[in-house]
């Protein structure tokens, strides 16, 4: 009897089965195995593997044929190769070293059976390249050139294509060498038998735009770039349907949505700012927050409102549809350009040294650059072109911009947020035992990160189960990964976090996270791999499903 139908007698069932048999024969369809909805789910690590070096795990992704785990190894510029038969006790099996294709290997993805390798060229502004081995015995396929420094990668849901994000990161700026490669997409018509095609979805259309996208809100702000050259695509997510791609451009507090059949950049989305002035969108903006109106303060937890604009600035991207709408689901982890010639970082104290306009910052104003108030924040002397945050006559103080929103949002495709989490990691992780708050991915320092980015949080992937999806979100700094119930786009519950690092120690550094379906996974549970940069260590948690 099925155990979903109790009221249904064995007789009945039996009927009850061959009459849906004969439905589905004659052109219907009908799920007699529909996935049950878990009531809670909790992670519990299972197994891990030590790489041995600071960067040794960044990007994992999983064959479910080979039951091997490809691992971006960044310490060596290779991949290692680990068998994860056993999920409680992953070995390594193999290494696939890049070196006669370029410098390094940045990111990595897996569709049935086939890796592909997103490698860095040994002089980062040329042009890079993927390449395609196989999964089984790592055999070497071909590679293609694409555009300057690919980074993330992915395949479509089909496996016939794979796009990826040429960040085209500049080497300098206003100096004599100095080389901005413009940013892309390629997308890449694979062969597994001959030699795969390329195709790319450039910015050099919008050229000449530079004013109008400001105005929009898309930071345009590189020396001397054009709009090609200052886009830096960082992360892609598709549609259902394969045909569409959204591209995170991180340090432009934007996106990009590109056509995947015509390779076509359509138009570019801002992301906004983020208000932390508003109740439930506060921060800890101060690692000497532990006094009053001090340049001398000590660290303190302190999470309120500040008179603050945070640019979201995500990095990883995914996507899910609801009732047959798109929502973009963004890791907003923020990133500031730090160049020869050109760097972005400074703090609000050393910056607005003519103090804040009272007209916007009010009473506040006078006590607000203070160390233990804000004037120890890090914050971007460049929003956005021209705009520095500063009265062009007084030189007082407008708006002070921040790096990332300390968050996850979720958006509709067009750039409307219908959700952000405002400060809830920060105030989950506030009162941690196996690590104090704020700390960095390589300390163990009370508010080392709160004057930067805090949680920073990075990775992010979705899992469905039954009617509900989950998001699990990956916090670079202080660790572990964050939990939410999103099937409401615009009402995510918070589920549980799991961080499983020590102090210093443990598993520090999500940089990536993959999530193994259950029908996929050697163990038949479902299983989330979380690559650990900082600690270079591969962490298996099992997700266990209660209904």
């Amino acid at each position: 009897m099925n155990k979903y139908l109790p009221c249904v007698s064995a007789i009945r069932w039996a009927a009850l089965s061959s009459s849906l048999a004969f439905f589905a024969g004659c052109g219907g369809s009908v799920n007699q195995s529909a996935e049950p909805t878990p009531t809670s789910l909790a992670l519990e690590k299972i197994g891990d593997y030590a790489g041995g070096a600071l960067g040794a795990a960044e990007i994992t992704a999983f064959d479910a044929g080979s039951k091997r785990l490809f691992v971006v190894n960044g310490a060596n510029g290779t991949v290692d190769v680990l068998s994860l038969a056993n999920p409680a006790s992953p070995v390594l099996v193999g290494t696939i070293d890049v070196s006669s294709i370029g410098a390094s290997v940045n990111s990595v993805a897996v569709h049935d059976g086939l890796v592909a390798l997103a490698v860095q060229a040994t002089v980062k502004t040329n042009p890079g390249a993927v390449a395609f081995y196989n999964a089984s015995d790592l055999g070497f396929l071909h590679s293609v050139t694409v555009g300057a420094l690919p980074d993330m990668l992915t395949f479509t849901a089909d496996g016939k294509k794979v796009l990826v994000a040429n960040e085209g990161e500049p080497n300098s700026y206003n100096q004599v060498d100095s080389v901005d490669p413009e940013g892309s997409v390629s997308i890449i018509t694979v062969s597994r038998t001959g030699t795969s095609t390329v195709a790319t979805a450039g910015f050099s259309a919008f050229n000449g735009q530079e004013a109008t996208l400001r105005g929009q809100g898309v930071r345009i702000y590189g020396p001397n770039a054009s709009v090609a050259q200052d886009l830096e695509p960082e992360y892609i997510t598709l549609n259902a349907t394969g045909d569409t791609a959204y591209v995170t451009l991180q340090e432009n507090n934007a996106m990009a949505v590109v056509d995947i059949p015509s390779a076509t950049v359509t138009s570019l989305i801002p992301f906004g700012l983020k208000d932390f002035s508003i109740a439930g969108y506060g921060l800890d903006a101060s690692d000497e927050d532990g006094g009053t109106n001090t340049n001398s303060g000590t660290p303190l937890v302190k999470i309120g409102t500040q008179p603050v604009k945070g640019m979201y600035q995500p990095d990883a991207i995914a996507s899910y549809a609801v009732d047959g709408v798109t929502y973009l689901v963004t890791a907003n982890e923020g990133d500031a350009r730090e160049y020869t010639g050109f760097s972005e970082e400074v703090r609000v104290r050393s910056f607005f040294t003519a103090g804040l306009d009272t007209t916007v910052f009010g009473s506040s104003a006078a006590n607000a650059l203070y160390d233990s108030n804000l004037g120890r924040l890090k914050i971007t002397s460049t929003p956005n072109g021209d705009f520095t945050g500063k009265d062009a006559l007084t030189g007082l103080g407008t708006q002070i911009t921040a790096f990332g929103g300390r968050s996850f949002s979720i958006w509709k495709t067009d750039g409307t947020r219908v959700y952000d989490s405002g400060e809830a990691f920060e105030q989950l992780t506030s009162a941690l035992s196996m690590v104090n708050f704020n700390a960095s991915n390589d300390n163990n320092t009370l508010d080392s990160r709160s004057a930067a980015k805090g949680p920073e949080p990075e990775g992010v992937v979705l899992g469905k189960f039954g009617t509900k999806t989950y998001a699990f979100i990956g916090l670079e700094r202080v660790g572990g990964v964050m939990v939410y119930d999103i099937t409401t786009p615009s009402a995510p519950v918070y589920v549980t976090y799991l961080n499983t690092r020590n102090g210093a120690a443990g598993d520090c550094g999500p940089e990536g996270v993959a999530l193994i379906k259950a029908d996929k996974s050697p163990s038949g549970k479902p299983l989330l791999v979380v690559g650990n940069e900082t600690s270079g260590t591969t962490a298996i948690y099992q997700i266990n499903l209660s209904y």
